[in-house]
């Protein structure tokens, strides 16, 4: 996996949210889980918007400074621009489906 510190910080804020309405759910877990596991680059902005959502441009720039192929997503906005820089952006299902199948 690999993050950006501007993802990191969006996967931190919506853990964040979610102890906030589960008090139960120890978030702190999941945190050292991506941060022990996950490939931390520190990403430039692109140049120019590429997605309609621009916020989601830093998974983008992540792929691209990680020279990553592949980004495995739900996000519609990322799914639509699937093929930007040679990258491909696909549901996960698809991913298991492609890549991990027999």
């Amino acid at each position: 996996m690999v993050i950006s510190t501007k993802i990191l910080a969006e996967y931190v804020d919506v853990l964040h949210r979610i102890a906030a309405k589960y008090p139960k759910v120890d978030v702190s877990q999941i945190i050292t889980l991506i941060t022990s596991f996950g490939l931390i680059v520190e990403a430039r902005d692109l140049e120019e918007p590429v997605c309609e959502d621009p916020t989601d441009d830093k998974f983008i720039s992540a792929a691209l400074e990680s020279s990553s192929r592949v980004i495995i997503t739900g996000d519609t906005h990322l799914l639509d621009v699937s093929g930007y820089s040679g990258i491909e952006i696909i549901l996960p299902a698809l991913f298991i489906k492609k890549y991990l199948s027999e």
